[in-house]
């Protein structure tokens, strides 16, 4: 449930206002008994329902707009659409946003903004929200693909009826690329650079910026140097023999290793081809030192589980550098979790991850990771900043296991090895009982879930039973987090209530919320506090 701070209008006995203010007090009042109205989650349980806006940020910053386990992409899509119609546009405006540069999140981010210019008009909101989600000069196409889909336009008419502010919004994102940039993203794709540019005619900041505008009408970008570019070119060489061939490419990636034009996501793809190709020493030594750089790591703002892609992929490679690049992975997400909050030793801290039969689901059609594997490395990332620390995985049952804390990788390997040992129910309330056996007296309990609980027994325990007693026979002052890994939008207990906070997202600045809401905010405040 939504967080009232004073400043909000919260009843008419301290806050004597307008007809304007008990009317706004009087649906602040509809939403909290909305919230407490208890409901079915998908497993049959009982859950709690959401404020639209809580369920709305839970939806988005956890859906790739692929299956889940419960639900099928077109319902999230319509839930998403039915959830935005009952919030202020602004909230969109801030989630979208939020969504893009805080979670690193690209194809919701550009849903929010087209489905937003559907239902908006009027002001300069759309046009400020396209000008942020943009990112990356293929976002401009991607945008205009996502409102041809989502409108249903096929065609010459593909992008008829275009929003006027969104125009301009992307009006305004062509004036920060460069060429390398337009370059670098310009495909063949259903919508052109060239389409994005006659449709909304941006006006160029000087002479060169036009100069760059006619290369993109009359297709004489330069083309980039880039590592696909020029291994695509050696590729349709022939070579005498295959030895030749192995050293070409060999010494093509040594050189767009020391020429330092590829991207970190480029490197961290491509460390087995580096391994196969037989790279020599030097060459890996600064890849590996790229990897594991704190400042490179931020610029890059992977998203967590792709560490883990690209560690589980090296892992069967069969070289005497694979523990090196290895190490460097980890050096890599030890430094993505410098910024996560911190926990002293007089805080005790419990992290339960899910690894119930519905997370096993790939986050993405071609994806080789799965939603629980989303879920282990959050846990770990948490665990590493953590002193006082019990972490281990539920399903039927709860297992603890201790780990040590600079291994988030191979403990997320480890953790996914036994993860048949707790069977693939969703008991989260067993997790809490064992505290209550056991009257260990926790600060923060932690789960990495996707909410659906219930009792594989046939019996009526529930999560919010077990903390109930928790809280009044054990640890009165102990609070529990649910981070929402999938967005079903039913959790299991009342938000707010008894020290209960939801957070939601794969990214690791899930954790930058976590920190507010130690000191006094809430998930929703995060995003409200954006300036558009």
């Amino acid at each position: 449930m939504r967080k009232f701070t004073a400043h909000r209008p919260f009843c008419f006995v301290m806050c004597p206002a307008t007809n304007k203010h008990r009317k706004e007090t009087i649906m602040k009042f509809n939403e909290i008994i909305k919230s407490l109205t208890p409901t079915k989650n998908h497993a049959g349980a009982p859950a709690f329902k959401m404020s639209p806006e809580m369920e709305l940020y839970t939806a988005v910053v956890t859906s790739s707009l692929s299956p889940t386990f419960y639900e099928r992409e077109s319902d999230r899509l319509k839930r998403i659409r039915e959830l935005m119609a009952k919030v202020e546009p602004v909230f969109v405006a801030k989630l979208a946003v939020y969504a893009r540069q805080e979670m690193n999140l690209r194809s919701l981010p550009l849903v929010l903004v087209t489905e937003l210019a559907k239902i908006h008009q009027g002001d300069d909101l759309v046009r400020k929200a396209t000008r942020r989600v943009i990112q990356r000069a293929d976002e401009i196409t991607e945008l205009l693909a996502c409102f041809q889909t989502l409108n249903h336009r096929k065609g010459e008419k593909k992008l008829n009826k275009l929003s006027k502010q969104m125009q301009k919004g992307i009006s305004d994102a062509f004036n920060r690329f460069d060429e390398y940039q337009f370059a670098k993203y310009n495909r063949k794709t259903v919508v052109s650079l060239k389409d994005a540019l006659f449709l909304t005619h941006p006006k160029a900041k000087d002479e060169n910026q036009q100069a760059l505008f006619s290369k993109i009408v009359n297709d004489g970008l330069q083309v980039p140097y880039t590592w696909e570019v020029e291994l695509s070119g050696l590729g349709q060489l022939t070579f005498a023999t295959a030895m030749e061939k192995y050293v070409a490419f060999r010494e093509k990636w040594e050189e767009l290793i020391f020429s330092e034009k590829l991207g970190y996501m480029a490197l961290m793809r491509n460390l087995r081809n580096m391994l196969e190709a037989g790279v020599r020493a030097d060459a890996l030594e600064l890849v590996a030192k790229r990897l594991a750089d704190p400042v490179q790591v931020a610029r890059s703002r992977q998203l967590p589980f792709r560490f883990l892609s690209a560690y589980r992929e090296l892992q069967p490679i069969q070289s005497g550098f694979t523990g090196m690049l290895l190490e460097a992975l980890e050096g890599a997400m030890q430094a993505s979790a410098q910024n996560i909050p911190g926990f002293d030793a007089q805080t005790r801290v419990v992290i339960a991850s899910d690894v119930s039969g519905s997370m096993f689901k790939p986050v993405s059609p071609n994806s080789k990771i799965q939603f629980y594997d989303i879920g282990l490395v959050m846990s770990m990332l948490l665990q590493s900043r953590c002193r006082n620390v019990i972490t281990g995985i539920f399903g039927s049952d709860w297992k603890e296991v201790n780990l040590p804390k600079n291994s988030i990788l191979a403990n997320t390997m480890h953790l996914r090895k036994i993860e048949g040992t707790v069977g693939y129910s969703t008991n989260g309330w067993k997790v809490i009982n064992h505290l209550i056996q056991r009257k260990y007296v926790a600060d923060k309990v932690m789960f990495f879930t996707d909410l659906q609980m219930w009792d594989s027994s046939g019996g009526s325990s529930t999560l919010k039973s077990s903390w109930d007693k928790y809280r009044a026979q054990v640890a009165p002052e102990a609070k529990l987090y649910l981070f929402d890994l999938l967005g079903y939008g039913k959790p299991p207990i009342r938000i707010e209530q008894k020290g209960v906070h939801l957070l939601a997202g794969w990214s690791d600045k899930v954790f930058e919320v976590l920190k507010a809401l130690d000191q006094g905010g809430d998930a929703l405040g995060t995003i409200e506090s954006i300036e558009l």
